[in-house]
């Protein structure tokens, strides 16, 4: 073989090995490439958190919602626990005022809501901690309208069986919890108010009523006990009767956690003895005792309550009937007869206490239906009621039978008593009506805002029977 022909052959060797060499450079630069980008999109992901998986898992959460509902006087939330971020508050106002859901930290607040109205409330960025909730009307804050949302770590932001709308109930279903409500009535709990207060004759000629406020646990209803603040442990508290002329102390201790008076409304006393701090005396200071003392000058259909702080102590319970001289025989003289009485004469006085507000909340006589207490009659026999609003509101009472007739207001004799089977009691007022049977049967007895009477589950709250026989 010649030079020139194995000078070729080296040439070629070496062209075809600086090309492999390029070309294996090449492959190589591209795998790192490669290697580099798939390197890249895993430390994004990773330092996104995943953010791909997040992302779908974000699409697929539950929002927290809140479900709120408002009444006289209550707000009660579902659920009370929630974690930290945004949450949408559904607000329904099932009361009969108007409400409106606050949260005043957070400068958050729906409209003024009317009966039956709704609206939704978003707030972002909660934090763990406890919010106050309130009702910004006057007076509503104070009277139990106010709750605490807890803001806590782990909370589930899943709605459960309670906040899932609930499937609308059937009629048939209705029926059935309606009389089973109803066929549960008289629903028997612990405590009885408006009981007669027994008086001591002292050695200085009053007759004595010793009194003690304090708070109890009181069963308004089945199973429902709340903290009342109460006269001799009971709501409402005990009536006191005493005829014109007779001095009268009434000894009231207290055992409140805070100060209190007392107030005689209605009743004629001496300024000293009106029961208004700082003016007519000093707050009687918790474990202090003070002695109210007047000539009883009749006829009167009083009551007595709280003055202090008494948008609270009242609702909550304290406050009771002071009657001068013998209304069963007043009333009936009033009454001349016009209401078919069988013998002239009243065999029963009722006194019936109204309350709307407070731990105690719409009440007959400190009882929400069923557990409200009936009442009897025969036929021809008369009942004196008197009506005594300690609430917020009127209330309109109304007995399905017989017609009612009104021979006095406030303690004063009517000139012209007039019949009527719905009665308006506005907050203060005593009205007494005189009420004859007339037809036998189980005679529903109740305020006629319908609200206070009856829901989807059957009659409740202010609602009783008369049963004539």
């Amino acid at each position: 073989m010649s030079d020139t022909s194995s000078g070729s052959t080296v040439q070629k060797s070496e062209s075809f090995l600086a090309k492999s060499i390029i070309g294996l450079m090449f492959v190589t630069v591209s795998i790192a490439a490669l290697v580099l980008g798939v390197v890249a999109v895993v430390a994004i992901n990773n330092n996104n958190g995943g953010s791909s998986t997040s992302s779908s898992s974000s699409s697929t959460a539950v929002a927290t919602i809140v479900q709120v509902r408002m009444t006289e006087f209550a707000v009660t939330m579902t659920p009370a626990t929630v974690p930290p971020g945004e949450v949408t508050f559904q607000v329904v106002n099932a009361g009969t005022l108007e409400h409106n859901f606050a949260i005043p930290t957070l400068d958050k607040r729906t409209i003024m809501l009317k009966s039956g109205e709704t609206a939704e409330l978003v707030v972002s960025g909660l934090e763990v901690g406890e919010v106050a909730i309130i009702c910004e009307v006057a007076g509503h804050e104070a009277s139990g309208m106010k709750a605490t949302l807890t803001v806590a770590e782990g909370s589930s932001s899943k709605a459960t069986s309670d906040t899932m709308p609930m499937a609308p109930m059937t009629w048939q279903q209705m029926d059935k919890i309606m009389e089973d409500v109803a066929l549960s009535f008289p629903a028997k709990t612990e405590g009885v108010g408006n009981q007669e207060l027994e008086y001591i004759m002292s050695a200085d000629g009053y007759k004595e009523f010793v009194m003690t406020a304090k708070i109890v646990k009181w069963e308004v209803e089945v199973g429902k006990f709340v903290d009342a603040w109460t006269y001799n442990g009971m709501v409402p508290g005990p009536v006191i009767h005493v005829n014109s002329g007779d001095k009268v102390r009434i000894v009231l201790k207290n055992e409140l956690p805070e100060s209190t008076s007392m107030h005689l409304h209605g009743v004629r006393v001496p300024n000293a003895m009106d029961g208004v701090d700082p003016y007519t005396q000093k707050p009687i200071d918790p474990g202090a005792t003070f002695s109210y003392e007047f000539v009883a000058d009749g006829p009167a259909v009083g009551m007595y309550h709280s003055h202090h702080n008494a948008q609270v102590q009242i609702p909550n319970g304290m406050a009771g009937a002071l009657i001068i001289d013998d209304w069963k025989a007043i009333a009936m003289k009033a009454a001349k007869g016009k209401t078919g009485d069988a013998d002239g004469k009243a065999e029963q006085e009722v006194v019936m206490v109204l309350n709307d507000a407070g731990t105690i909340g719409l009440s007959l006589n400190g009882k929400s239906f069923p557990a409200t207490a009936p009442y009897s009659l025969k036929v021809g026999e008369t009942m004196v009621v008197h009506y005594v609003n300690e609430g917020f509101m009127v209330h309109p009472m109304h007995l399905h039978q017989p017609t009612g007739l009104v021979v006095a207001r406030d303690g004063n004799v009517l000139d012209s008593p007039y019949f009527a089977d719905t009665i308006s009691v506005a907050p203060g007022e005593r009205w007494t009506v005189v009420y004859t049977a007339q037809d036998v049967g189980v005679w529903a007895w109740h305020c006629h805002i319908l609200t206070h009477a009856e829901t989807p589950q059957g009659m409740r709250y202010m609602v009783t029977a008369l049963i004539v026989g």
